[in-house]
């Protein structure tokens, strides 16, 4: 997300599993620079929300990318999130 000269990630997440949900939410920038965040999305008919703070953007809104993952509190217990920089990179250019 952006606004003005902030940049910020977001993730929102309809919690159906009827038990709490932890979340890693990552934004990594330019530079190499991430910032992550923990949240915790209870069991809830609205969606529950996970942001990082707002920082002074470096770069335009291309430079960024986000990822979220979910599990419940037993899988993060057993076996950290993993976090998967690039997901959702650009297809190489067709030439």
């Amino acid at each position: 997300m952006a606004d003005g000269r902030d940049t910020w990630a977001r993730s929102s997440y309809r919690n159906t599993t009827g038990g709490e949900l932890r979340s890693v939410l990552a934004l990594m920038g330019p530079g190499g620079r991430t910032v992550e965040v923990r949240c915790t999305v209870d069991a809830q008919e609205e969606p529950g929300v996970c942001e990082t703070p707002r920082r002074s953007s470096r770069g335009g809104p291309d430079a960024y990318t986000s990822v979220a993952e979910y599990a419940e509190e037993e899988v993060v217990a057993a076996v950290p999130l993993p976090l998967r920089a690039g997901s959702n990179s650009a297809s190489p250019a067709a030439g």
